[in-house]
C-alpha cells in the first residue's frame, strides 16, 4: 500500500536535462533548499522528495513522478495542493498532470458525501442520467429569476441551478433570490411531481458562505453549488462537514488559470474535498476541451478511488437539445447533462423544451435499460 504521495509532472525538456530538471522538482516541492547542508536524518529519509521514474511523452515532454512525504500536508486541501504544486506552479514549462494519494489520506479527506447515488436519490433518478439547467443572465432582479426556475421546473428537470456569475449582488441578493427560487421551483415540482431541485451557488469568504448555507437550509435546498478555485478546496471540505445535509456540485470557473490537468484538478482534488458532482466544458462547445480529455475526466471523476463515493460528471458550455444523444452515448448513464443558454433561447416555449430535454433522457435511458 502507498504510504507516499505520488505527483505526476509533464516537463518540457530534452533527453540530456531532463534528470537535473527532475530532482530540481523534487527538491522545490519538499525541501526547496540546497539538499547537501540538511543534516536531519529524518527530513533526508522522509521529507524529500524522491524522483521515481521519468517517461518520454513525446513531443519534447516527460512525465516525471515524483513522491512526496504524506506528513508534509497534515490535515489541510490547500496544502496538500501546495506540495503537489505550489513553487513548481512559477516554471512555465511545467503541468502537474496527475497525483495519488495514500489511501490513508485520501479516506482522511473523504471525498463526496452523496455522490452520485445521493443526487441521483434526491430526485428519484434510480440508473438513469440527469438533467440540468442555469439560471442566467445576472443582473435579473430575484423574482424574474424565480419567474425562470419556475418554467424550467415545470418542464421536470432534475437539478436548476445558479449561473456562476450570480452572487450576492444588489439586483438578487442571494438570501432573497434563494427564498424566490426556491419557493418557485418547490411549487412546480408539487405540481408536476417530479422533485426537482433548486441549487443556489455560494460565493464569499468563508463566514458568507456559512450563512449562504443556513439559509439555502432554511429555504428547503439540499444541493449547493461552489467554485472551488475561488472559494479555495479548503473551505469547501470544511463546508461539506460542516453542512453534511448538502451535496455540493463543483463549478470549474478559474480553473484554466494554472497549469493543472483537468483530469487532476476536477476529476481528483475537486471530488476529494468533498464535490458531489464536478462541472467542466464538454467537447465541441464554447472551449477547447478535447474528447479525450473529457473521457478521462469523466472516468476519473467515477472511478473507484481509496472507498471514496465517485463524483457525477456534468458536461456543459454550450450544449443543446439536439447534442443529447450523441452525449448519452459518449458519456453512458453515470453522467448529469447541463444545457443553459440552449434552452433559454427557446424563450416562450422554455417549458417546453425543458421537457423535451427530460423526456429524451429518459427515453434514452428507458431504451437501453
Amino acid at each position: 500500500m502507498k504510504s507516499r504521495i505520488e505527483a505526476t509532472y509533464r516537463v518540457r525538456g530534452t533527453a540530456e536535462t531532463i534528470a537535473a530538471r527532475a530532482e530540481a522538482i523534487a527538491v522545490e516541492q519538499s525541501v526547496e533548499m540546497p539538499v547537501g547542508i540538511i543534516t536531519d536524518r529524518h527530513v533526508r529519509d522522509e521529507i524529500i522528495g524522491r524522483v521515481e521514474a521519468i517517461t518520454e511523452a513525446g513531443e519534447g515532454t516527460f512525465d516525471v513522478r515524483i513522491s512526496l512525504s504524506a506528513e508534509t500536508v497534515g490535515e489541510d486541501p490547500g496544502q496538500l495542493l501546495n506540495m503537489l504544486f505550489g513553487n513548481t506552479s512559477l516554471h512555465e514549462d511545467v503541468t502537474l498532470y496527475d497525483l495519488e494519494l495514500p489511501e490513508a489520506l485520501a479516506r482522511l479527506f473523504g471525498g463526496p458525501r452523496h455522490g452520485i447515488k445521493g443526487l441521483r436519490a434526491r430526485v428519484g433518478a434510480d440508473m438513469r442520467a440527469l438533467t440540468c439547467s442555469a439560471l442566467k443572465p445576472q443582473g435579473l432582479a430575484s423574482d424574474e429569476l424565480a419567474a425562470l426556475a419556475y418554467r424550467l421546473a415545470l418542464g421536470e428537470l432534475d437539478y436548476i441551478k445558479d449561473d456562476h456569475g450570480l452572487a450576492d449582488q444588489a439586483k438578487s441578493p442571494f438570501a432573497e433570490r434563494v427564498r424566490a427560487c426556491g419557493e418557485a421551483v418547490k411549487r412546480a415540482a408539487d405540481e408536476t411531481g417530479h422533485p426537482t431541485r433548486y441549487v443556489p451557488s455560494f460565493n464569499g469568504h468563508l463566514d458568507m458562505m456559512r450563512r449562504q448555507a443556513e439559509q439555502s437550509l432554511a429555504a428547503g435546498c439540499d444541493t449547493i453549488m461552489i467554485a472551488p478555485m475561488l472559494a479555495g478546496l479548503s473551505n469547501c471540505l470544511l463546508l461539506a462537514r460542516e453542512f453534511p445535509e448538502l451535496a455540493m456540485l463543483a463549478h470549474p470557473t478559474m480553473a484554466g488559470a494554472a497549469r493543472i490537468s483537468p483530469v487532476a484538478l476536477l476529476g481528483k482534488l475537486f471530488r476529494l474535498n468533498g464535490s458531489d458532482g464536478v462541472i467542466f466544458p464538454n467537447h465541441g462547445g464554447r472551449f477547447g476541451y478535447s474528447p479525450e480529455m473529457c473521457r478521462r475526466l469523466a472516468s476519473s471523476a467515477l472511478a473507484p478511488w481509496h472507498g471514496l463515493q465517485g463524483a457525477i460528471p456534468v458536461p456543459a458550455g454550450g450544449m443543446t437539445l439536439d447534442r443529447v444523444p450523441e452525449m448519452l452515448s459518449f458519456y453512458g448513464p453515470d453522467v448529469m447533462l447541463l444545457i443553459g443558454g440552449g434552452l433559454l433561447s427557446a424563450g416562450e416555449r422554455l417549458t417546453e423544451e425543458t421537457a423535451a430535454f427530460a423526456q429524451a433522457v429518459r427515453e434514452y435511458s428507458h431504451d437501453r435499460a
